[in-house]
């Protein structure tokens, strides 16, 4: 069953292009409310004020990481923490591991496509 598309989604990536590029793919398979943030502390900021029901983050950002990001959402939050999925250049095994065993939902690795961010979604949200 795929995403509803009226879902929030928040994009945080310190490459301010790689916002940009992820917001538009993400608009071109349907989904019109998004927002991007160029660090974990900005996206962090973001969150306390709009409820996300999803957020794609970069692993490695300076201030606030996504592994950092992903606690801090998950402390805060709780149960009702956004969905995560952590994008990463890196494909290593313990990579995904460690994001799993944070608590993230999902693991994509740069570079990716419109139709495997449609996947990704709707995989995440028909479980």
């Amino acid at each position: 069953m795929p995403a509803d598309d009226r879902i929030s989604i928040l994009v945080v990536d310190d490459y301010k292009t790689m916002v940009r590029i992820t917001c538009e793919l993400l608009r071109q398979i349907g989904f019109q409310d998004v927002d991007g943030a160029t660090d974990g502390a900005q996206a962090l900021a973001m969150a306390r004020e709009k409820e996300y029901k999803l957020v794609i983050s970069d692993w490695n950002m300076d201030s606030l990481n996504g592994m950092d990001l992903l606690r801090a959402l998950k402390e805060e939050h709780g149960d009702d923490a956004p969905r995560f999925i952590m994008a990463t250049a890196e494909s290593k095994t313990d990579r995904i591991v460690a994001a799993r065993q944070a608590g993230a939902d999902g693991y994509i690795v740069k570079p990716y496509t419109a139709a495997t961010l449609r996947t990704k979604i709707d995989n995440l949200f028909a479980a």
